[in-house]
């Protein structure tokens, strides 16, 4: 304990490397012990001209209250403004920063990484210059005393290795600094931090789907606390108070994201509090809900209880009853025939108007991915067993209704090229009404012979034959699509490396929406002209999600080489949001800098390609009684039974 107080205290006077950001405690002159005085941040009501949730740290669900050091004896409550814009109150004990002790394995990172930030005075680049440089000078005496001068390759490999470890380093020590805090916890990684962009907008902000990656890194380093904090605070703000033009959306709606604000008291102008502020879609550029954030907590929920073995928080009576609100909202019954779930355009990753909207593939994937996780995380009880019944029969429509219909290879795309249409039946075979014609000339001498892929949307008498890499390859990590289709898919990314990768990877979409098609389905958007932004821009933080599948279907050399094209270009171009252009060669012409997922992405995807056991934590499996029940429907070909519905018991969450 003392050993770790020590090294809070270097990092206090700027000796220590810059963990979770800059200098975020005070020190009292003389002594290395915290006073014994305790902060509460005070829950007072809602202010009327903002409406955001306020910190209790002695009574928020979960976050215990931490020990905060004292100057000249007085224990101060008032925030201060870090270097990034992000207010955090100073409040965090020399004993006990973000949570990190000796005999943790976050301590003994900390603690050793501190010793070598020292010898070197603190400077990263320096520190990682000279290691690779040690490196090199060993690799060339130990070839030397062997009689054999070292080869070009070994040098060429050993420049390679130095680079790629600088560039780790950097997107660290850059991830680090991205860190937001609320009353001197670490909660979240704001979107961006650009020192070239003079306008901010919500790039400041934690977002929860930008918030995944980073939060898989921290887990896969030994960081639970702010992947815990993360994930309790954005509960709380579940239950707040939505609304636009009179209207309040379901319950159990997560924000699309949400700021840290320094506010003055209501009762004391001179004292300031700091408060989470939530957009819901509110504020959001369109206006849109994002349908993807429940999906996505409910995966990091999981994934936190495999990483850390802290199943106490999916335990916790309001964890469960969040699950259950989350579920309750996707699971309600509408006018809709398919499984499927149904959202308007911008409600997921790409969040504006690309004609993604009816059941775009990408929230089909996250959404069956978080029913499989919210089955293994639900308790056991009695209130649960008609929205267990519920959930089970979801899964297994779903499943048959996107390997079904939703699966596009050479072999698929003739039968629709021969199609008939007008089938009244209900034994058709074109059972939605799609018309041939809709097949693109792109399409036919795009398909190779041997892979495949889903498409990205299906409508009655429409068909977005459009490649989405974040739906197909989800669909892959969460055993939506077949053993056989995802490695067709795989197949298909290596058959088609010059579109998908190139220069950067990876394609957000293929291909680009150009001309009128263009100008009717985005509205002529600025933004999203073709191969920029979501209009089939490249996009590295879905590295990560590549390495998943990868791992998933044994085939990690896949994604090695897919960041070995990242890291030539990733940290000279000083990490972008996105790439322009058909082959990703361009910075996007709006592209952010220093864009956090770009960093977590590329972080995600190392640490899992050097232990490709960890990726467990994301990867769900279809259990026994899940796959008998779906070969019983396909085999009984689940087509539409008709006579009367017998009664069911409506469940309440």
């Amino acid at each position: 304990m003392m050993a770790t107080a020590e090294v809070a205290l270097q990092l206090y006077d700027g000796a220590g490397p810059q963990f979770w950001g800059s200098n975020i405690g005070y020190r009292k002159s003389g002594s290395s012990f915290p006073c014994r005085s305790f902060e509460r941040c005070r829950k007072k009501r809602v202010l009327k001209s903002m409406k955001s949730l306020k910190c209790l740290s002695s009574s928020c669900r979960g976050i215990r209250i931490h020990q905060f050091p004292c100057i000249n004896g007085v224990s101060h409550r008032y925030a201060a403004t870090d270097k990034f814009g992000l207010s955090h109150c100073k409040c965090q004990s020399a004993d006990n920063v973000g949570g990190l002790t000796a005999e943790s394995g976050n301590g003994t990172w900390f603690v050793d990484n501190a010793k070598d930030f020292n010898s070197t005075n603190g400077n990263v680049r320096n520190f990682l210059e000279l290691g690779a440089v040690k490196e090199l000078k060993h690799d060339k005496e130990l070839h030397h005393s062997n009689g054999n001068p070292p080869s070009d390759k070994t040098i060429q490999d050993g420049m390679n290795k130095g680079k790629s470890s600088f560039i780790e380093n950097e997107a660290w020590e850059l991830l680090q600094e991205s860190v937001a805090y609320y009353c001197g916890s670490p909660v979240g990684t704001i979107a961006a931090k650009d020192p070239t962009s003079s306008s901010v907008l919500n790039y400041d902000q934690v977002f929860i789907r930008d918030f995944i990656p980073s939060g898989i890194a921290f887990l896969l380093k030994g960081e639970y606390d702010i992947v815990r904090n993360f994930i309790l605070h954005t509960l709380q703000l579940q239950s707040w108070e939505k609304t636009m033009d009179c209207h309040s959306p379901g319950q159990g709606l997560m924000p699309a994201s949400f700021k840290v604000r320094t506010v003055p008291l209501d009762v004391d102008d001179t004292a300031t509090e700091e408060v989470l502020d939530p957009d819901f879609g509110e504020a959001a550029i369109g206006r849109v809900a994002p349908v993807d954030s429940g999906l996505w907590w409910i995966i990091l929920l999981r994934a936190y209880g495999k990483c850390s073995g802290d199943l106490s928080v999916q335990e916790r009576i309001d964890v469960q009853t969040g699950i259950k609100m989350i579920l309750r909202l996707c699971l309600a019954d509408g006018f809709d025939m398919f499984p499927t779930l149904l959202v308007t355009d911008g409600s997921c990753m790409i969040d504006r108007r690309m004609g993604i909207h009816g059941h775009p593939l990408e929230i089909q994937a996250l959404f069956y991915s978080a029913l499989l996780c919210a089955r293994e995380m639900l308790a056991p009880e009695d209130g649960s067993a008609d929205l267990l019944r519920a959930l089970n029969n979801r899964l297994i429509a779903l499943s048959f209704h996107i390997r079904e219909y939703y699966w596009i290879d050479m072999k698929k795309l003739n039968e629709i090229y021969r199609y008939k249409t007008e089938e009244y039946s209900y034994d058709a075979v074109n059972k939605f009404n799609i018309y041939p014609d809709q097949i693109s000339p792109w399409l036919v001498g795009w398909m190779p012979n041997k892979g495949g892929y889903l498409i990205g949307n299906l409508q009655p008498a429409h068909m977005d034959f459009r490649f989405f890499s974040l739906g197909n390859l989800w669909s892959i990590v969460s055993n939506l699509a077949t053993t056989d289709q995802s490695h067709a898919i795989l197949d298909l990314i290596e058959a088609k490396w010059a579109d998908l990768v190139a220069d950067m990877p990876f394609k957000i979409c293929y291909p680009a929406l150009d001309g009128q098609e263009w100008q009717i389905i985005t509205g002529c958007d600025p933004k999203n002209t073709p191969w920029s932004y979501h209009n089939g821009g490249s996009w590295p933080t879905l590295l990560w999600q590549l390495t998943v599948a990868c791992i998933k279907m044994n085939r990690p050399e896949i994604a090695a080489k897919a960041v070995e094209v990242a890291e030539k270009r990733l940290s000279r171009d000083k990490w972008p949001e996105y790439y322009d252009t058909k082959r990703g060669r361009f910075i996007g012409k709006q592209s952010r800098l220093f864009q956090t997922w770009s960093i977590a992405g590329y972080l995600v995807a190392k640490l899992l390609l050097a232990n490709p056991g960890a990726a467990k934590i994301l990867i769900t499996e279809e259990d026994s009684e899940l796959i008998n029940a779906l070969s019983c429907a396909i085999s009984s070909s689940p087509r539409r039974r008709r006579g009367p519905k017998p009664s069911q018991k409506t469940y309440i969450v």
